[in-house]
């Protein structure tokens, strides 16, 4: 994570007065990564992550929008439900792409 990290993409998720998360928004090229997506175990399955990550998809992005997510994570769920599609798996992470508009 270390070497990935980037503070000016990253943003603090706060609810409630308290910092709850982070997620990153990375531009590459024509490609925007979305990682470092973390919720406070406690504030997960309520509905927050499904708000944050909505609201930075509705940020105007002119290209493709991409993530990965560990095998066997209940978020990749989130994702989906979201409109992400798998492009490719290898043991450890599952690759995706957000859907294009139809």
């Amino acid at each position: 994570m270390r070497l990935s990290f980037r503070p000016e993409w990253t943003r603090v998720i706060v609810e409630g007065g308290d910092e709850v998360g982070s997620i990153t928004a990375r531009p590459e090229g024509s490609v925007r990564w979305i990682e470092h997506f973390y919720l406070a175990r406690e504030r997960q399955g309520a509905g927050l992550g499904g708000d944050v990550l909505r609201a930075v998809l509705a940020e105007p992005w002119e290209g493709t929008t991409r993530l990965n997510v560990l095998q066997g994570s209940p978020a990749r769920r989130l994702y989906e439900r979201n409109g992400f599609v798998m492009d490719a798996e290898d043991d450890v992470d599952v690759f995706m792409t957000l859907r294009a508009s139809q």
